[in-house]
Order: C-alpha cells, then sequence, then structure tokens
C-alpha cells in the first residue's frame, strides 16, 4: 500500500510538470486582473478595483492565485503580461513584477497587446454566432480626438498593427467599412454618432476576457512566442507627456 502511494505520488509529480500553468497579469487599466490558466483553461481569477492599489495588491493576488491551485511560482510554465496601450503607471507596475518573477526563477515571459485581446475575444465570440467577419476594429480614447487602434482581417491576421491616430482618421476608417466591418472598445459620443455606429456592429467593451486571454497565450506559449526580459518594454504607442516642474525666481 506504502509503495502504491508511493508511486501515485510520483505519477502525479510527473503529471503535474507535463501541465502548462500561466500566470496572467493586466493592471494596465482601472482594474486590475490576475489570473491562473492551465492548458489554455482558466482555474482562478482575482480582481482589483482600484488602479491606485496595483502596486500594493499585485504580489497579494499572485499569492492568493497560487495557493489556491496548490502551486509554486516555480512551477509556472510562463507569465503573460498585458503591456498596454493604457495607464503608464499600471503598465509599469504589472510588467516590473512579472519581470521580478522571470529573473528570479527563470521563467518565460510574453507580452500580449490590449488592443490585440479585445479584439480576439470578440472575433472569438463572433465565431462561435457563425457570423461572417471581414474586418475587426479595436479603439480605445488615448486622449482628446486620439485613439490606440488597430484592425484585423476575417482570419485574424493583422491589418493595422496597434498604433495611436487622430478621431478623424479613425471615423475616416470606420466610415469607408461601414458595410462589413465590427468593432470594438470604448468611443468617445462623437465617433458613437457616426454613420458607422447605425449598422450595430459596435460592441462597447474595455475589459479583457480571461478565458480568451487564456486561450490565445496558451497558443503562444506552445510557440514559444517568449520575449527578451532585458528589452520588454510596455505597448506605450504614444509619446509621453511629462510637466516641467516651474522654476523658482
Amino acid at each position: 500500500m506504502i509503495f502504491f502511494s508511493m508511486l501515485t505520488k510520483i505519477a502525479y509529480r510527473t503529471f503535474a510538470k507535463s501541465m502548462s500553468y500561466i500566470l496572467h497579469i493586466d493592471t494596465s487599466g482601472n482594474e486590475g486582473t490576475i489570473a491562473l490558466s492551465e492548458d489554455g483553461k482558466i482555474l482562478f481569477t482575482e480582481r482589483n478595483a482600484n488602479a491606485r492599489d496595483h502596486a500594493a495588491s499585485i504580489n497579494l493576488m499572485v499569492e492568493r492565485i497560487l495557493q489556491a491551485a496548490d502551486i509554486g511560482i516555480q512551477q509556472l510554465s510562463a507569465i503573460s503580461v498585458c503591456a498596454g496601450p493604457g495607464s503608464y503607471t499600471g503598465l509599469r507596475i504589472g510588467l516590473a513584477t512579472a519581470k521580478g518573477y522571470c529573473y528570479a526563477y527563470d521563467i518565460p515571459l510574453m507580452l500580449e497587446n490590449r488592443l490585440t485581446l479585445l479584439a480576439y475575444q470578440f472575433f472569438e465570440q463572433l465565431k462561435r454566432e457563425g457570423k461572417h467577419i471581414d474586418l475587426i476594429i479595436t479603439a480605445l480614447v488615448a486622449r482628446e480626438n486620439e485613439y490606440f487602434f488597430a484592425s484585423y482581417d476575417g482570419n485574424f491576421n493583422i491589418k493595422t498593427a496597434p498604433t495611436h491616430i487622430t478621431e478623424e482618421d479613425l471615423l475616416s476608417v470606420m466610415e469607408s467599412n461601414s458595410d462589413n466591418a465590427y468593432i470594438t472598445g470604448r468611443l468617445s459620443a462623437k465617433s458613437i454618432n457616426s454613420t458607422y455606429m447605425h449598422s450595430g456592429n459596435y460592441i462597447d467593451n474595455e475589459s479583457i476576457d480571461a478565458e480568451f486571454w487564456a486561450k490565445k497565450s496558451f497558443d503562444a506559449y506552445k510557440c514559444q512566442k517568449f520575449v527578451t526580459l532585458s528589452s520588454a518594454e510596455p505597448f506605450y504607442l504614444k509619446q509621453v507627456f511629462i510637466n516641467k516642474p516651474l522654476k523658482n525666481n
């Protein structure tokens, strides 16, 4: 009986090592998300609704997630970070935390663009509904009259890589593709009132669904789409503006 138990434990450990555990970190927006997936399926998710608490809560959330799964951080196969675009401070917190874990435990790092994740989950939902897809556009307000923007074709190949454009350019793209495109993200009132929006193909959403993120990250993991830790940077997509302090006379 003891011998059988030992064999069972050895078999379990061998099986556990063959599983692909991926830790997902997103602090790019107001809501922070930490999730753990196994072979592309979400096991546990934790959220923090206050952006000001990201730095204080992120390590505690990771610890609770790993405890719930009864695994150590050294058992992670990879860490996937939503690296922007988004809050400058939030992006730095999430990526710095992930890089610390990766350096300390020799864990591969993967970066995902927020625009791509939003488009991907919308793409997968449309496929489930049997919809014909010619074009998917993702757009998020960057600042007044400016947007983060990306577009993908019906096979989810990149048409326009994530970039930063003016609202005028976004409206032009939307109106020229009003008959065959779907759009997701978060638009201003001016953009929502454009001719395109009457088609009903707009889904207002800026929240990443962990279910689809896990699936996409697992595919990337199997293809070993890892980044170099020393050169990994957030996807800012727009210039950082710093207010210079006033000089004292």
